[in-house]
């Protein structure tokens, strides 16, 4: 039976184009299986092959066991009140030393034990096992085939679909995955077609597909570029990003290496052709090429095209940006749908809120009235002082707290009072805001914020604790005033006699 078995290892090895090792790993947990029926039960068989005769013995083990060593999760699985739930596969460490004085936990004792003839067998279990064992083989090799294909185009001859799923024959019995999210819509896909696609993902799984292929992620379109555009394989244009409504519409943003060279133009190609290409591979699918910036707002604007940017506000703090149109031109930069402004969003990273450039004027005005009254109100200024801020670009509080004294002593209306006093307003505000948002405080009553020797910040701080008034702070020791703020027991002292004075007032 040796000679049968070395046979089998070459033939099978021949055909599969698999290791020997694997084909020897088959039988061997073959020949194990059809033993272990034999004895039935939780016994553990091990068969050795020699690899050069084909001989084979067959061992029955044990797994030592140490209670004192094994974790819970493995002792809930080995043990029962101390004592082994299958003792026909385990032996406590204690036996097995009787035996092997130097073994330890983990180990096995093991047993010759009659072998199984490889021609007795069970030939449909020898089968099942061979196969699978074959098959894990085949599957593991393309992994290791493809792992360091990822990032790649993919090309391969459609074997069939289902349910809008495609799977492609790659060519050596290998197999590729295109799910139906990854198809572009309304593709018309049959048997036979040759398809191309960006291999995105390479897992090993003991079923089911292990290649994942697409053909709407933004990246296969900058493969497809990289075939057509010599200039992007050579690095001298670098394709920054994209945004695709696949099959439909796409951008991709461009920028130059070489001053010499025109990226838009060399991805467009002579008369359209390299750009045409990459849209016959997509099923028509328009790509707008558009010119990278460094500067957000002119980025944005080329990315709106074919529309025309009147004008841009940016908004930093919610990274967003309002873009004016003529009225002309509102549905075009909009698009349809709102495709062209979706895609323009994506491409640049902001967020884009399109608008005529009378909307834009009558947002402004609102926004340069709400700013106005917020500053009358919260620096307790006059309406001209409020609109000179306004127009020289003060957009909040903490500009005006934190903007360079030079830069505010250029403003013609200021001088160096005017400049210190709107500073130091600005910064009570924003204390006054900090506090309350962090510490969740009820305002400070009037009386207190008023009274002789108090800041703004101490009296939110009291606030906190409770002291809201004169009366509660006149109700407290100096120790305990210094307790709840770090003040020095002097102003302690003081700021509590401040607040009992109206005590003594009365009762005089």
């Amino acid at each position: 039976m040796s000679k049968e078995i070395l046979m089998v290892v070459d033939v099978v090895s021949n055909e599969k184009g698999v290791d020997k090792e694997i084909i020897f790993g088959a039988i061997e947990a073959a020949l194990a299986t059809a033993t272990r029926k034999r004895y039935g039960g939780g016994v553990d068989i091990r068969v050795d092959i020699d690899r050069d005769t084909g001989e084979h013995e067959t061992f029955r083990r044990w797994e030592v066991i140490d209670p004192e060593t094994i974790s819970e999760e493995t002792e809930a699985d080995v043990l029962s009140d101390g004592e082994l739930l299958n003792p026909e596969g385990h032996i406590l460490i204690a036996e097995a030393r009787k035996q092997k004085s130097d073994i330890e936990a983990g180990e096995f004792i093991e047993e010759h034990v009659e072998s199984e003839s490889f021609g007795r067998i069970g030939a449909q279990t020898a089968k099942q096992v061979i196969v699978q064992k074959v098959r894990e083989a085949e599957r593991a090799q393309v992994v290791e085939a493809y792992e360091g294909r990822k990032g790649e185009l993919i090309n391969g001859v459609v074997k069939r679909v289902e349910r809008g799923n495609v799977h492609l024959d790659l060519g050596n019995n290998v197999e590729g995955f295109i799910g139906r999210e990854h198809m572009i819509p309304r593709e018309p896909v049959r048997p036979g077609d040759r398809l191309r696609g960006y291999l995105f993902d390479v897992r090993s799984e003991p079923r089911g597909p292990q290649l994942f292929i697409s053909r709407t992620c933004p990246e296969f379109l900058l493969e497809l570029f990289k075939l057509e555009v010599p200039e992007v394989g050579e690095g001298l244009i670098d394709i920054l990003a994209a945004a695709r409504d696949p099959g439909l519409r796409a951008k991709i943003a461009v920028r130059s290496n070489d001053p010499r060279i025109d990226p838009v133009g060399a991805c467009v190609g002579m008369r359209g052709s390299r750009v045409q290409s990459v849209t016959n591979e997509v099923n028509g699918e328009r790509v707008d090429i558009i010119l990278w910036d460094d500067n957000s707002a002119q980025y944005v604007i080329n990315a709106m095209s074919p529309a025309e940017v009147v004008s841009i506000v940016i908004d930093e703090d919610s990274h967003s940006m309002d873009v004016a149109v003529s009225e002309e031109q509102l549905s075009q930069a909009i698009g349809r749908g709102g495709q062209n402004v979706r895609l323009a969003s994506e491409l640049s990273g902001w967020e884009l809120n399109v608008m005529t450039e009378s909307a834009a004027a009558e947002k402004g005005e609102a926004e340069a009235d709400a700013l106005l009254n917020q500053f009358k109100e919260q620096l307790d200024v006059d309406e001209d002082v409020a609109i000179i801020l306004v127009q020289e670009g003060f957009s909040s509080i903490e500009e005006v707290a934190y903007v360079p004294i030079d830069e505010m002593l250029q403003i013609e209306e200021f001088d160096e009072d005017i400049v210190n006093e709107l500073r130091s307003r600005a910064k009570d505000v924003l204390v006054t805001k900090e506090i309350s948002n962090e510490e969740h405080l009820e305002e400070p009553e009037a009386d207190l914020l008023e009274m002789e020797g108090m800041d703004k910040e101490l009296a939110y701080t009291l606030a906190s604790r409770g002291v809201k008034s004169m009366e509660d702070l006149a109700e407290l020791s100096v120790d305990e005033l210094v307790e709840i703020e770090e003040v020095d027991t002097d102003r302690a002292a003081e700021l509590i006699m401040t607040a009992r004075k109206p005590w003594f007032e009365t009762e005089s």
